[in-house]
C-alpha cells in the first residue's frame, strides 16, 4: 500500500498516465473497429450491476488493471451500443474520433466557464463556433453575434446540454418578454395583478411536439396547449389560429409556440411561415426545435424542407445527434438574447470582475440554467475542422441515401407500407394489411383483419428485438405499431444496411407465418 505522501496527487504519475492513456486510446479504437460486430442492445437484466460491485468504495488504491478488467466484465455487458451502424433507435447520437479528442482536452482543462474571466478561450470559441454553424446552416445574420455590416448584434448562440434544456431557456425568455410587455403597459400594477397575468400565460405545441416542450412548461409553471394535428403531423396556420382564438376567449394569454423541423415519431415538419404569420401578428415568441433535422441544413438542398425557419425568434438543433459531435452539444440561437439574459442573470459579489463590468464580453452563465459549464465548443471545433463542411455534408447525404435504400428495399419486398415521406434519414413503416390478408385469408376491411394487422406488426418488432441484430424503435400510428429506423451513425455502411434489410424481411417472414396470427382465420 502506498503511503499518503507517496501517492501521486493526480492519481497517477505522468509516466503511468501516458502509458494508460495510450492503452485506452487503443481500447477505444478497437471498440469502434468492432462495434458493428456486437449486438446493439444490451441484454442484461434490470438491477444486474449492484450484486457485481462492492457495497462501499475502496479505502485504498486499486490497480488500474483491475479497474479495466471490471470495465470489461461488469460494465461493458450493460452498454447499449448507440454508435453501431446497426443502432437505428430514437435519433442518432453521434460520435467521432475528433469529437472524442476534443472531449478529452475539455476534461484536461476542466474549466468551469460561467464567466468570460473563467475561460476567455472557452467563451470566445463558443461564440465563434455558433456563428460558424449558423452560416453553414443558412441561418440569417439576426441569429449571429457578429454581423457582416459591422452593426451591433442583439443575437447570438450558446451551447446547451440538450434540446430539453434549450426549450426551457427559450420558454423562460418568452415569458420574460411577455411579463416585460405587461409591466410596460401596467406601470402601477400590483404583485397580485402580475401573478394573475402570469397564471394566464399559455404555450403551444402539438401532439407531435417532443415531450420536452410540455415538460418545460411544467418546470416554469406555465400552461401548455397541445394542438391535435392532421394525418401529416404538421402544425398549420389554421390549427394554431383556432387554438389561440379559443384560448383568448377564455382569458388566457398566448406567449410561446414551438414549431418542429423533424418531429420525433414521424419526422413531420410544421408550417413555419404560417406559424410566423400568427406569432408576428400576436407578438408571440416562436421557438423552432430542429434537434434532429437541423443538421441536414448544412446541405443547401435540404433547406427547402424548412421554409420560414429564419422567421423564428429562437432556433435549436443538436450537433450531437447527426453531426458527428459527441454528446452533449445542443446549439441554441436567439435573435434577441436580451430576454434570456434579463431572466437568467443573477449577480453576487463573488462574480464581479472588470471584464464583465466592461460590457465587452459574454458571460454564458446568463444564457443557461446552471452556473457552471464545460468547454464543449472544443469538440465542435475539432469536428468542424477535421471533417470540413464538405465531409459533414457527405455524412448527411450518405445516411439520407441509406434511408432511401431501406425504403426502396421495403417497397420492393411488397409487404411493407412506408407511412411517411422519407425526406431525410427516418423510415417509418408497417407490414401492410394486404400482406396480413394474404397470410391469413382474412378479408380487407374486416375487424378480424384489423386485429391481425395490429398483432402482426407487434410481432415484427418483437422478432427484431429477440434477434438483436439491429435496434429500431417504434411509433404507434393509427393504433398499430410502426417501426421507425433513424439512419445516422458515422459507422453505417453497406453491410449494416444489408443487416437492417435482412432483419426487417426476416421478422416479417416469422410474423406472417406465426401460428397464433394464422389462427385468426
Amino acid at each position: 500500500m502506498q503511503s499518503e505522501n507517496s501517492f501521486p496527487p493526480m492519481g497517477m504519475t505522468s509516466a503511468e498516465f501516458r502509458r494508460r492513456g495510450k492503452e485506452l486510446i487503443d481500447y477505444i479504437a478497437d471498440y469502434y473497429d468492432n462495434i458493428n460486430e456486437v449486438k446493439p442492445l444490451s441484454e442484461v437484466k434490470p438491477n444486474y450491476l449492484r450484486p457485481l460491485l462492492p457495497e462501499q468504495a475502496p479505502e485504498d488504491p486499486e490497480p488500474f488493471d483491475n479497474i479495466i478488467k471490471d470495465l470489461e466484465t461488469k460494465i461493458l455487458p450493460g452498454v447499449t451500443h448507440w454508435q453501431s451502424g446497426n443502432f437505428l433507435g430514437y435519433f442518432p447520437a453521434s460520435s467521432s474520433y475528433p469529437g472524442i479528442l476534443g472531449e478529452l482536452l475539455s476534461a484536461t482543462f476542466n474549466g468551469i466557464g460561467f464567466s468570460w474571466i473563467n475561460g476567455p478561450a472557452m467563451t470566445e470559441l463558443e461564440t465563434v463556433m455558433l456563428d460558424w454553424l449558423a452560416k453553414l446552416m443558412g441561418l440569417s445574420e439576426d441569429f449571429m453575434s457578429k454581423r457582416s455590416d459591422g452593426k451591433p448584434s442583439s443575437g447570438g448562440g450558446v451551447i446547451q446540454g440538450s434540446a430539453s434544456e434549450a426549450i426551457i431557456v427559450a420558454m423562460i425568455a418568452a415569458r420574460q418578454k411577455a411579463v416585460s410587455k405587461f409591466e410596460e403597459s401596467n406601470p402601477n400594477h400590483t404583485v397580485e395583478e402580475l401573478d394573475l397575468f402570469k397564471s394566464k400565460l399559455i404555450a403551444y405545441g402539438t401532439d407531435q411536439t417532443h415531450s420536452s416542450g410540455e415538460k418545460a412548461s411544467m418546470i416554469i409553471n406555465s400552461k401548455f396547449g397541445t394542438i391535435k394535428t392532421g394525418s401529416d403531423g404538421s402544425l398549420t396556420k389554421e390549427l394554431l389560429r383556432a387554438a389561440i382564438d379559443e384560448d383568448k376567449k377564455k382569458g388566457l394569454v398566448p406567449y410561446f409556440v414551438v414549431g418542429t423541423f423533424g418531429t420525433t415519431a414521424i419526422c413531420a415538419t410544421d408550417d413555419f411561415n404560417g406559424i410566423a404569420d400568427i406569432t408576428s401578428e400576436e407578438d408571440i415568441w416562436f421557438h423552432l426545435d430542429a434537434a434532429y433535422a437541423g443538421a441536414s441544413l448544412i446541405c443547401p438542398e435540404f433547406r427547402s424542407l424548412a421554409p420560414g425557419m429564419n422567421r423564428s425568434d429562437s432556433f435549436n438543433f443538436n450537433p450531437h445527434k447527426w453531426l458527428a459531435v459527441n454528446f452533449d452539444c445542443s446549439t441554441l440561437w436567439f435573435k434577441n438574447s436580451y430576454y434570456a439574459k434579463s431572466a437568467l442573470s443573477i449577480h453576487r459579489d463573488y462574480y464581479k470582475n472588470a471584464a464583465t463590468d466592461s460590457g465587452l464580453v459574454q458571460d454564458y452563465k446568463d444564457w443557461q440554467l446552471p452556473l457552471g459549464r464545460r468547454f464543449r465548443s472544443l469538440k465542435l471545433w475539432f469536428v468542424l475542422r477535421t471533417y470540413g463542411a464538405n465531409g459533414l455534408r457527405n455524412h448527411i447525404r450518405k445516411t439520407v441515401n441509406y434511408a432511401k435504400l431501406l425504403e426502396s428495399e421495403l417497397r420492393k419486398d411488397g409487404r411493407f407500407d412506408i407511412l411517411y415521406p422519407v425526406n431525410l434519414s427516418l423510415v417509418v413503416s408497417q407490414v401492410s394489411k394486404e400482406a396480413v390478408s394474404a397470410a391469413t385469408g382474412l378479408e380487407i376491411g374486416s375487424e378480424a383483419l384489423n386485429e391481425a394487422h395490429r398483432k402482426a406488426n407487434t410481432l415484427v418488432h418483437q422478432n427484431i428485438l429477440h434477434e438483436n441484430k439491429i435496434f429500431p424503435t417504434t411509433a404507434v400510428i393509427n393504433g398499430v405499431t410502426a417501426l421507425r429506423s433513424a439512419v445516422g451513425s458515422v459507422n453505417t455502411n453497406d453491410e449494416t444496411m444489408q443487416n437492417v434489410v435482412n432483419a426487417y424481411l426476416g421478422a416479417a417472414d416469422k410474423a406472417l407465418s406465426n401460428t397464433e396470427l394464422l389462427s385468426s382465420k
